[in-house]
């Protein structure tokens, strides 16, 4: 101990802290931060591929445009404002405007060019069937100023498989994608895609509904031919005629699709039918012939000849190893023998081609599609 010349005790010599460890802190800090970042960016995709909150936008609100609210007192254009098309008065007056009421549609899947896919359970008013509906547009409806006021061709397509509770067209399929690809390519029309379920239920033991109305069955062929139709009409801007509406489907999809054109020619001007079956063969029929004859493509194309019209295009894909032996020569049959006046028919053979989807869907792009998109009008861009 030290002492002062006063004799009063000083007080001990501080002892200095110790060094501050910051740059070492520091260096911890940014490992940490790097990590994170890495880790960050490692788990973004596997979180957005399995749509992992908040990573995904899947299941918010998607809107087609707005649609118009009806003036007092009056019921055109009833509607929520949520969805729908351009809310200005179309150019051309074979245009129908989105009629309302808007659905709501939730997003199901995002695609690159930043399009949705949506879903909306659809409560058919003439059916009483309730089911899941998925919907596209592409981007020429949402994003194009010239196509603002067009009218979009509709496309109804139609599962194969199932048929039921999810949707057949995206499963590793890329159609949505492929549709946008072919119609920058010049290839397609810009539909409108709408993808209702096929069945009421899985097709267990071999039941399934054929899209028809099967007498004591759900009306599954009103709910096609009536209820989406007045879905797409509700909520976008569709064509007046019957030359905007198209069908496609595959397998008994394509037997649908086939049939509800021969059916109502005067709603539907043409069909992808891929590898379908040409007559109805559902058990559900049993008792009821005179009713299945009525749901029979083969009757109601030559009752169509008979009469001389409406004219229909019927476009058939098949493959060469088709899992019944008899479609192909089935199909050719058909086309033989009923391919003539009104009908107009196409037949894409594909080689090695089998009994579903991966077969089907990247062909339609070089042939079937271009050719009913020959047929098929709109959209009419302004000038």
């Amino acid at each position: 101990m030290t002492h002062s010349p006063s004799g009063i005790h000083a007080p001990p010599s501080p002892v200095p802290p110790p060094p501050r460890r910051r740059s070492s802190r520091g260096k911890r800090w940014a490992v940490v931060v790097a990590c994170v970042v890495v880790l960050g960016l490692v788990a973004w995709p596997v979180m957005v591929h399995y749509e992992i909150p908040p990573f995904t936008d899947k299941g918010a609100p998607v809107s087609y445009g707005k649609i118009e609210q009806p003036e007092q007192g009056s019921t055109k254009g009833k509607g929520n404002g949520k969805g729908g098309g351009a809310s200005a008065a179309p150019v051309d007056s074979k245009v129908l405007m989105p009629t309302g009421p808007a659905a709501d549609f939730k997003n199901a899947r995002t695609l690159d060019d930043g399009t949705h896919v949506s879903l909306v359970t659809l409560e058919g008013k003439k059916s009483g069937f309730k089911g899941k509906v998925w919907v596209w547009a592409p981007k020429e409806y949402t994003d194009d100023p010239k196509y603002a006021k067009s009218g979009f061709p509709v496309m109804i397509a139609l599962p194969g498989g199932p048929g039921y509770g999810t949707n057949y067209w995206w499963a590793g399929f890329n159609f949505q994608e492929n549709m946008a690809k072919w119609y920058k390519e010049g290839k397609v029309k810009p539909f409108l895609l709408a993808m209702p379920v096929l069945n009421p239920g899985p097709d267990d033991k071999g039941i399934y509904w054929d899209g028809s109305d099967i007498p004591g069955q759900p009306k599954m062929g009103t709910w096609l031919t009536e209820d989406v139709p007045d879905l797409m009409r509700a909520n976008f801007r569709t064509l007046k005629s019957r030359d905007g509406w198209a069908f496609m489907g595959s397998s008994t999809g394509g037997f649908a699709g086939l049939k509800a054109v021969l059916k109502h020619p005067d709603k539907f001007k043409a069909v992808i039918a891929n590898g379908p079956d040409v007559v109805p063969d559902s058990p559900l029929w049993n008792g009821h012939e005179k009713e299945k004859a009525e749901n029979n493509p083969e009757v109601l194309a030559k009752r169509l000849i008979d009469t001389k019209g409406p004219d229909v295009y019927l476009s058939f894909q098949v493959g060469t190893r088709e899992s019944n032996k008899h479609t192909l020569p089935d199909v050719r049959k058909f086309i033989e023998t009923y391919g003539k006046g009104p009908v107009h028919t196409n037949l894409k053979v594909i080689e090695g081609g089998r009994h579903d989807g991966a077969t089907y869907a990247p062909n339609l792009g070089d042939g079937p599609l271009q050719w009913i998109s020959e047929q098929i009008e709109g959209p009419t861009p302004s000038s």
